[in-house]
């Protein structure tokens, strides 16, 4: 009989802990493809400021940067914003050349294929993607992969 009772009491607590649990409910907050597409805006527009504190301000704090004109990645803040000290010299400006935007809960996919005119006019042709994350403040770039576009 005692067995039986304690075996019901430990039921009856995993079953009382798990419906607890159960409860808590992830908030996803609304979004949409426009706002997200402007947070490419945002960062294009940190970097017309020159000012790489200003870009790195756009990255979640563990962040990943595969950048297009390096080989390493770049894996925190200081790290990220002594890429973009170098990058920001040639003064790049950024246009979407097609992409494709996914949203999810508290995160988002902005893939496809951009343009860097730097200030001397040259060109270069990347494949990119953003994946953001809402902090519970404000959306942030977790991870960005850019990389040149091979020659065919």
């Amino acid at each position: 009989m005692f067995k039986n009772t304690f075996l019901l009491l430990a039921i009856s607590g995993v079953i009382a802990g798990s419906s607890a649990y159960a409860t808590e409910s992830v908030q996803c907050v609304q979004t949409d493809q426009n706002t997200i597409a402007g947070l490419f805006d945002r960062w294009n527009q940190s970097l017309k400021t020159g000012n790489a504190k200003k870009v790195n301000a756009n990255y979640a704090a563990d962040a990943v940067l595969l950048p297009t004109l390096s080989s390493r990645a770049r894996k925190n803040s200081a790290e990220r914003i002594d890429y973009f000290e170098h990058f920001l010299h040639d003064k790049p400006v950024g246009h979407i050349d097609s992409r494709t935007i996914r949203v999810g809960c508290n995160e988002a996919l902005d893939t496809g294929n951009y343009t860097f005119t730097f200030g001397d006019k040259s060109q270069a042709r990347a494949r990119y993607t953003f994946t953001y994350g809402w902090d519970g403040k404000e959306w942030l770039i977790t991870s960005h992969h850019s990389s040149l576009v091979p020659k065919d």
